[in-house]
């Protein structure tokens, strides 16, 4: 089944530049349909308010970081438990990868990364596109 890119996808991140940079790179990979949260708790609320299908978010924001939303979602009785989840960060800790994988994560992705590593990360969480 081929991945629907006018899916509706959250980009959250403190930083307006990295938002519209993860933004552009989804909009050359064919992704249109995004909105925008500036932290975990601002997420929280557009996900209270609208389904969304993929969350890609930034591991470190205040005041609610993006793994404390992930653990927030995966922990909870919400609609959105198992939304695909993408955490973004600059740490490249094993320890890190191995706390966001028993906390739910689907992918995880290194700062800085470009269009075809976005595009690995996301197949290998929608399938082929």
């Amino acid at each position: 089944m081929a991945v629907d890119k006018n899916m509706k996808i959250l980009v959250v991140d403190d930083f307006k530049t990295m938002r519209r940079i993860v933004t552009g790179l989804l909009n050359q990979l064919g992704f249109e349909n995004i909105d925008e949260a500036i932290d975990g708790e601002s997420a929280l609320q557009k996900l209270t308010e609208c389904k969304f299908d993929l969350v890609i978010s930034d591991w470190n924001m205040e005041p609610m970081s993006g793994f404390d939303m992930l653990k927030n979602l995966r922990g909870g009785d919400c609609q959105h438990k198992n939304i695909p989840f993408i955490l973004i960060t600059a740490e490249s800790k094993p320890e890190n990868v191995i706390k966001a994988k028993e906390a739910g994560v689907n992918n995880y992705i290194v700062k800085p990364f470009n269009a075809d590593t976005l595009k690995q990360k996301l197949t290998a969480v929608l399938g082929d596109f």
